[in-house]
């Protein structure tokens, strides 16, 4: 089994309430986007997002390739995403640490106040060192929010004089995952 290439596991794990300001590990770049996205039916939508996440409808609509061990992101799945075209694909290899289901209520309702979603970690080959989370969190109101959040330092020399490009990738990638979350939680 692959190990993961840094020691500060699991800071991306971040069950509601919890915020996403601080206890992040020191020495790494941290990057947290947060987006609301307007639902009819928030708790529909909260439990379609989350669902898109867990089974990587997030990264392939986002224009990722994805090569997982399993059908859904839970822990200790291995997966190697892939960004760009032909020989100028970098391939991302991680390995999922947590995820999180929808809590349903009796109703099969999603129950406000809650994130679903998964964290993974890097392994060896991955362009940089670090964790990231995808999340869809409702609300105890019922709104629907998609977060991202990652700690990352370069994994090598050569990814250490290109970070001005990974930032810029990473930037666009986010993009990219924004757009698929809002088509995933309203069904586009």
């Amino acid at each position: 089994m692959d190990q993961f290439t840094y020691e500060e596991r699991g800071a991306t794990d971040r069950p509601f309430p919890e915020p996403f300001d601080g206890g992040w590990p020191s020495g790494y770049t941290v990057m947290v986007e947060s987006h609301e996205i307007p639902a009819d039916d928030p708790s529909a939508a909260f439990v379609a997002l989350t669902e898109g996440i867990l089974a990587w409808g997030l990264h392939r609509r986002a224009g990722l390739t994805m090569e997982p061990d399993a059908v859904r992101a839970d822990p200790g799945v291995r997966v190697v995403s892939g960004f760009g075209i032909g020989p100028a694909r970098i391939k991302a290899p991680c390995r999922v640490i947590w995820s999180r289901v929808p809590q349903l209520d009796g109703a099969g309702r999603a129950v406000p106040g809650q994130r679903g979603g998964f964290g993974y970690g890097t392994l060896p080959g991955h362009p940089v060192k670090g964790e990231e989370g995808f999340y869809a969190e409702l609300t105890a109101d019922n709104r629907l929010f998609f977060v991202c959040s990652a700690y990352s330092v370069p994994a090598t020399p050569f990814f250490r004089l290109a970070s001005p490009v990974t930032r810029l990738t990473q930037r666009y990638v986010l993009s990219r995952y924004v757009k698929a979350a809002r088509e995933l939680a309203v069904g586009a």
